[in-house]
């Protein structure tokens, strides 16, 4: 079983990682534009990692939901290198946005495009799943017959 999750947990953990990062860039930021807890409004450079790191947050359980009901229904490598896509361009995001809010664009764009190729894998692999189960019908064997 291990070896059928294993690279879906390579990528989680460098998605938890990935998040802890940029928890902390708001706390250096905090810590360089003087702003305590709990405001969260002060010069736009601060505002903009608040921000990159507040959106990526609330995006990370789909990411993760996506991650693996694509890698246990459709196919764990495909899985693992959209996971590994989706963190880079998320990486690419924080950085954009803490620059400049339009350097956020392509990049939010790019990710969210993998989160939905992630999407189809899981629907396609649940759906196939529950068909070979409940009706018995194997869509994989009716494509290569």
């Amino acid at each position: 079983m291990l070896d059928q999750v294993h690279l879906l947990a390579a990528v989680t953990v460098l998605g938890v990682l990935e998040q802890a990062y940029f928890f902390l860039q708001v706390i250096y930021a905090r810590r360089l534009f003087g702003i305590s807890p709990p405001k969260t409004s002060g010069p736009p450079e601060f505002e903009r990692v608040f921000r990159a790191q507040v959106n990526s947050s609330e995006y990370f359980p789909i990411f993760l939901a996506l991650l693996w009901q694509a890698g246990l229904f459709f196919h764990q490598g495909l899985a693992a290198a959209l996971g590994l896509l989706y963190l880079y361009y998320r990486y690419c995001y924080f950085t954009g946005y803490r620059a400049s809010s339009s350097e956020r664009l392509a990049p939010i764009y790019f990710s969210t495009g993998v989160l939905w190729i992630l999407v189809a894998a899981a629907a396609l692999g649940i759906l196939h799943s529950l068909l070979s189960h409940y009706v018995g019908l194997n869509v994989l064997q009716l494509l290569t017959a």
